[in-house]
């Protein structure tokens, strides 16, 4: 019987996850074509530009995302997100709001019609008047979750090879405008004579052999799309806790309507938070009580780190470290638990 709930559902499901997998890996092939873009024509202006007052990039990426452009700045990755790299540019796809909203919809309109959606349309009483223990109910769903959230984190990767092998290697092109950076130089007065020395440094006396100069300028322009990989685990993560959630919503509900209202209001809530109190210290000790203060994939893309220190609740000092897979895919099974606990205990409403 359960089996044929998961085919059910998942033949309910068919178009919608054709769709979603489609949107998500034609996103990270145009996202790879502007970092491309990005990294070929702009970013090579804007270093001339940077040179030409004797700054650094960091120092022209700190003027652009000044005052309003931090909010931008925050939702990319923050500091730690290099605009000069490409693969700190590519990161930013798992975290573009676009990609965020797209799981957050996924996760709460397919698990907020699981009970309450049957109890609106009328079908659960025609389905539980079957040999079906309501434990099948949730379990099918659960099992639909480990069939289609894959499908969704794999579509995401794909997009990530096609658009690498559609971009490399990235050729980086000349700003139209020459923009040289003037000598500076040194003036040494002996009285009434004054004599000028240039800055060696200019001259290449002590400067970077271009040798050193090309190695730093391909790292920096290498594309490894199987580094993304892991990050899959978080963004599979982040759709299963919030299926889990919304799955609790649904089975205490009977329309799906308000579930749905109700569900996209907690996620919004959560995701405005974890925003917020990046850019304001006073709200920075409620991320940690969102599920995205846990999906941070370009930490583990970049790093290679999997834990958050929790450094909001110890004045920014690490406290401890705590796996990010780990809270998240406990918030789904506990989701899913609480929904298995409050379907058994309920009693269905008959349809209106």
């Amino acid at each position: 019987m359960t089996r044929t709930l998961v085919s059910k559902l998942l033949r309910d499901l068919r178009l919608a996850l054709v769709a979603v997998a489609l949107l998500l890996g034609l996103f990270q092939f145009l996202w790879a074509r502007i970092t491309a873009r990005v990294l070929g024509k702009l970013a090579p202006f804007f270093t001339a530009l940077a040179n030409l007052g004797g700054l650094s990039n960091k120092d022209i990426e700190e003027v652009v995302f000044e005052g309003p452009g931090k909010f931008l700045r925050t939702v990319i990755g923050g500091e730690r997100v290099s605009l000069d790299s490409a693969m700190d540019m590519l990161s930013i796809g798992y975290v573009h709001p676009l990609m965020v909203t797209i799981f957050c919809i996924w996760g709460v309109g397919r698990a907020a019609g699981a009970v309450a959606g049957e109890i609106d349309r009328g079908t659960m009483e025609l389905l539980l008047a079957q040999p079906v223990a309501r434990w099948r109910l949730i379990l099918a769903h659960f099992l639909v979750d480990l069939l289609t959230i894959p499908v969704l984190c794999l579509s995401l990767w794909a997009g990530n090879w096609v658009g690498a092998w559609a971009v490399t290697p990235i050729e980086i092109e000349k700003p139209a405008l020459k923009l040289e950076s003037p000598l500076r130089g040194y003036i040494l007065e002996l009285g009434p004579i004054k004599l000028r020395f240039d800055d060696p440094m200019r001259r290449g006396g002590g400067g970077t052999s271009s040798a050193a100069q090309q190695k730093k300028l391909e790292e920096r322009l290498r594309i490894d799309p199987a580094q993304f990989a892991p990050a899959l685990v978080l963004v599979g993560g982040l759709v299963f806790a919030i299926c889990g959630m919304t799955m609790w919503l649904s089975s205490a509900g009977r329309s799906r309507w308000r579930v749905l209202g109700i569900a996209v209001f907690v996620v919004l809530i959560q995701f405005l938070v974890n925003v917020l109190g990046q850019m304001w210290e006073p709200v920075g000790w409620m991320r940690p009580l969102t599920v995205f203060y846990y999906y941070q994939p370009q930490q583990v893309i970049l790093f290679s780190d999997w834990c958050v220190t929790l450094s909001e609740w110890n004045g920014g000092s690490p406290l401890i470290r705590v796996p990010m897979p780990l809270v998240l895919y406990g918030v789904g099974m506990i989701g899913y638990g609480m929904a298995l606990r409050t379907l058994n205990r309920r009693d269905l409403p008959a349809p209106l």
